[in-house]
């Protein structure tokens, strides 16, 4: 993958007949999830499909692959960490991290696993700078649902009450130079007014990729992050105006200096131009 992963596609570990599909989507990374999409009594069989399916997968289907292991504080995390050793998966998605020492486990169990902690509870926000600091750590992911659950917040009209906790999640991701942090579910399925919203509000924040629960959602997601035609335009004259190196100069009457040009090149990155 040579771009940062865009969307992350979730299919539960008891559905192994999912896991080749989910693949063949237009999904970036395909979430194996053995947490809250399998039934406790499902967990061992889930972990068995893993290891069974990934045996005879691709290194590079592989690199497009998640797992989505339980919580350090339950009691499915030493038998999933088990499987994490011995499987060739190595992106994995850690629940409710609460501190770096869990992320520190997962390496424990794979040395050169990429960490994608869900920051899920007010002890995960707390914690985030340093979660984002530890060794391993790939990037963050804002567990919006079990987050408003924690602290009680309304979800039902808009995305504010995130706010301020999203603010927090994307400067402790600048700051440890991790990639743009990864947005919660819309749990609204076929509700593609909602996605978008949903998803234009966390990107206006500085998010720079999404949980999706649907393959549906991801093409939405994916559109979301091109810029539109008139961005491109703008930016393309940006570019021809500082590259004629004529000193102070406009584009619909802003000032052209270097942040605007910097700004200007990201679109053009973004668009693939």
């Amino acid at each position: 993958m040579n771009h940062p992963a865009r969307s992350y596609l979730f299919v539960p570990g008891h559905r192994p007949e999912r896991f080749d599909k989910a693949i063949a989507s237009a999904a970036d990374v395909v979430v194996i999830d053995l947490e809250d999409a399998v039934d406790p009594e499902a967990k061992a069989d889930s972990r068995g499909h893993v290891a069974s399916w990934t045996s005879g997968r691709d290194a590079r289907i592989l690199e497009r692959v998640a797992l989505r292991i339980n919580d350090a504080g339950s009691e499915y995390f030493g038998e999933d960490l088990r499987l994490v050793r011995d499987c060739a998966i190595r992106r994995i998605m850690l629940p409710k991290a609460e501190h770096a020492d869990q992320v520190a486990r997962v390496l424990d169990a794979q040395a050169d696993a990429l960490v994608l902690p869900l920051l899920e509870t007010a002890r995960g926000l707390d914690a985030c700078g340093g979660i984002a600091a530890a060794r391993g750590v790939q990037r963050l992911v804002f567990g919006t649902l079990d987050f408003a659950f924690d602290l009680e917040l309304d979800l039902g009209e808009d995305l504010q009450p995130l706010a301020e906790a999203a603010a927090q999640i994307v400067r402790a991701s600048r700051v440890a130079g991790l990639q743009a942090p990864v947005a919660g579910v819309t749990p609204q399925l076929r509700d593609e007014a909602r996605l978008s919203t949903d998803w234009s509000w966390f990107r206006r924040r500085g998010f720079g990729a999404k949980l999706c629960i649907h393959p549906c959602q991801v093409g939405p997601v994916h559109e979301g992050l091109a810029p539109d035609a008139e961005a491109v335009d703008w930016a393309r004259r940006v570019v021809a105006v500082d590259a004629q190196g004529a000193g102070a100069a406009s584009v619909d009457g802003r000032m052209v200096d270097r942040p605007v040009v910097l700004q200007a090149l990201r679109i053009l990155r973004r668009a693939g131009l």
